[in-house]
């Protein structure tokens, strides 16, 4: 199929992985429509010069349709981690937009679709999120040949802004012991700008038409191990005590009652599969991932300017 790289709509573009993105098509020249419910939310994209932040209800009737209308390639990113106050969040995010953004490019006769999954997303999931981005696989799968498609998967993703990493920075400069769920959970982290570039290299590469990729970065780590490094790098090292399977599920299910919860049972679930890939990274994406090492200090370490700006408004209380 004969594509060119000249427009792009990126849905879930403002989000952390979707920015990266937005930038890497920014600098590359290529016109990208940006969709999104607040304009606000996407301040730090509005001043490229080629990119077109829209307001809009990616959910509404005919919303995709005008969205996709002339573009190249439709980038799909939209996820969320719990579906507390969503009642069916997963199932409307996670299957059912996939499907819609499926039936807009073909309606609107966009040839090229690349979708975000999840590691280990499966209909028989463990989990409810992994079910529900196994049926979204599903449903970008059920284009057959009418659109070339991508889908990736990757393990959790860490860089400046992430949800994971920083997030134990965060509760390791209050905490002076932590009580850590699923310890031994096994993860193999993905840098966020690997993971962008890996979305933008594919979009002209005919060999990743139709397949699903794995993406992970270089090395294992138990949650332990992760949190012990992030206190030793920020110098916020604390006592970790590894709560027993029984004690984690409780944790999540008290967790799960807090605002903006860390971790549900849900989530529990989903640690119970290690986020680990069975297999190397793409090579047909003609790079090689980055170790959490090489990235890490420079984000969560003092050395970063967003995270000294940081450090001074919480200090100075603002």
């Amino acid at each position: 199929m004969d594509i060119n790289l000249r427009s792009a709509c990126v849905i879930g573009g403002s989000g952390f992985i979707g920015s990266h993105i937005v930038h890497l098509l920014a600098a590359r020249g290529v016109r990208a429509r940006v969709p999104t419910r607040y304009r606000e939310s996407a301040k730090e994209l509005i001043v490229l010069p080629t990119v077109e932040v829209v307001e809009a209800d990616i959910h509404a009737p005919n919303a995709l349709g005008q969205l996709v209308a002339g573009m190249d390639v439709v980038i799909n990113l939209v996820g969320i981690l719990h579906e507390r106050g969503v009642p069916g969040g997963f199932q409307r995010v996670h299957a059912d937009l996939p499907g819609k953004i499926v039936e807009a490019c073909r309606s609107e006769g966009v040839g090229r679709l690349v979708h975000m999954s999840a590691l280990h997303a499966d209909v028989n999931g463990a989990s409810a999120y992994l079910r529900s981005k196994g049926e979204g696989e599903k449903r970008v799968k059920e284009a057959g040949e009418s659109i070339a498609w991508t889908i990736f998967r990757p393990s959790v993703v860490f860089g400046s802004g992430d949800s994971f990493l920083s997030m134990f920075a965060k509760v390791l400069r209050f905490a002076p012991v932590l009580a850590l769920a699923s310890p031994q959970a096994r993860f193999q982290p993905v840098w966020v700008e690997d993971v962008a570039r890996a979305f933008v290299e594919c979009i002209l590469n005919d060999a990743t038409h139709g397949q699903s990729y794995d993406l992970c970065g270089p090395k294992v780590y138990t949650l332990r191990e992760l949190v012990a490094y992030v206190g030793a790098i920020t110098g916020h090292r604390r006592p970790i005590v590894g709560l027993s399977d029984r004690v984690s599920y409780l944790q999540a299910m008290l967790m799960e009652w807090l605002p903006g919860p860390l971790m549900t049972r849900d989530n529990y679930y989903s640690m119970k599969k290690d986020s680990v890939c069975g297999c190397p990274f793409p090579a047909a994406l003609g790079f090689q991932p980055t170790p959490v090492e090489a990235v890490a200090p420079r984000y969560l370490g003092d050395q970063d300017p967003r995270s000294r700006y940081n450090d001074f408004r919480l200090r100075a209380r603002r």
